[in-house]
């Protein structure tokens, strides 16, 4: 057993308020999340790099929406890393763990000396919320700027929600002594509390990339200014947090706020892909249409981009003309 097995923060969303600034925010803590996305790839480490920010965002933002949604977060990009994508499977009921899965797609030739941001160029950050069958999905977009995916992030969240956020993350290969070399990542999420409802987007405005700044308001300026400056102080040993539980991190941060602490939400890898869900999506196409798919060795293949698991199937027993022998 690994050290980073016996942490128990490891893994965890712990949603916190400050009440006497009348804000929110979350601490997350992945180590065997991120080993179950980054282990089903072989991608080089700026990629990696983004990826496991990308995965601490949707942690960070996915323990806010109800049981049985789903959020993702995508990346789309005319830069070496064409794609980044994230899903956070909520959990099923109460007290059970929520998932999350990702994958990259890069060009690996066109990957540069730079930061792991400057592998991404023009495009656009995206977040969206399925709510179940029935429901309008909800989709919010923001231009890829900022320095990081998590400016992106908080440029949503001032343009789409009109809700003041900061993010403050860290991530990184972890070398410690005795343990194989792993990504570990840790952060904080911060947002003012709404006077009016946090989900009304201004559809009126000039179009321009709001910052955090621009939606407080005068009289709540030096709340959010001093929160953020303790915020500032935080050290990258404390974010990671192999030796410091998000509530002692809280404690020393904001102790003067007032912090108060929520049940934490377990996270773990999953992917939900299935031979049952292949066979689904494939069961609109025609024998004709499965012709043209089929491998030299006349079988039907398909691999999840997430997970990496490779189906293998019969040609004849797939697409609506099987379904329609099948009911026969």
């Amino acid at each position: 057993m690994t050290l980073a097995s016996k942490i128990a923060w490891d893994d965890t969303v712990l949603p916190f308020q400050l009440d006497v600034p009348d804000m929110r925010g979350r601490v997350a803590r992945l180590d065997g999340v991120l080993d179950g996305i980054l282990k089903q790839h072989d991608y080089p480490e700026k990629v990696e790099a983004l990826v496991a920010e990308m995965a601490l965002l949707t942690a960070l933002i996915g323990q806010t929406v109800k049981l049985q949604w789903k959020l993702s977060l995508q990346v789309q990009s005319k830069g070496p890393v064409r794609m980044i994508a994230t899903d956070y499977y909520a959990p099923e009921n109460e007290g059970e763990p929520a998932r999350i899965r990702a994958y990259a797609s890069f060009d690996a030739d066109r990957l540069t000396d730079g930061e792991p941001f400057d592998q991404v160029g023009d495009g656009y950050f995206a977040i969206m919320i399925d709510q179940g069958e029935g429901m309008k999905p909800y989709q919010g977009i923001t231009p890829l700027a900022g320095g990081s995916l998590a400016a992106c992030a908080e440029s949503y969240f001032a343009q789409s929600e009109q809700l003041p956020t900061t993010f403050k993350l860290e991530f990184g290969l972890s070398s410690e002594p005795g343990v194989e070399a792993h990504w570990r990542a840790g952060g904080v999420m911060l947002q003012h509390m709404p006077k009016a409802s946090p989900f009304v987007a201004n559809q009126e405005g000039s179009g321009e990339v709001l910052s955090s700044t621009d939606l407080v308001a005068d009289d709540e300026e030096e709340n959010w200014n001093r929160v953020n400056i303790l915020l500032d102080t935080v050290e990258e040993f404390e974010l990671v947090g192999p030796s410091v539980a998000p509530n002692d991190l809280l404690l020393r941060l904001f102790h003067e706020e007032q912090p108060r602490v929520f049940d934490a939400q377990m996270v773990k890898f999953g992917c939900t892909c299935s031979e049952d869900r292949v066979r689904q999506s494939l069961s609109i196409y025609s024998a004709r249409d499965l012709e043209k798919m089929t491998n030299e060795a006349g079988r039907v293949t398909a691999d999840c981009q997430f997970c990496s698991s490779h189906y293998d199937m019969d040609p004849k027993t797939l697409g609506f003309d099987a379904d329609k022998n099948a009911g026969a």
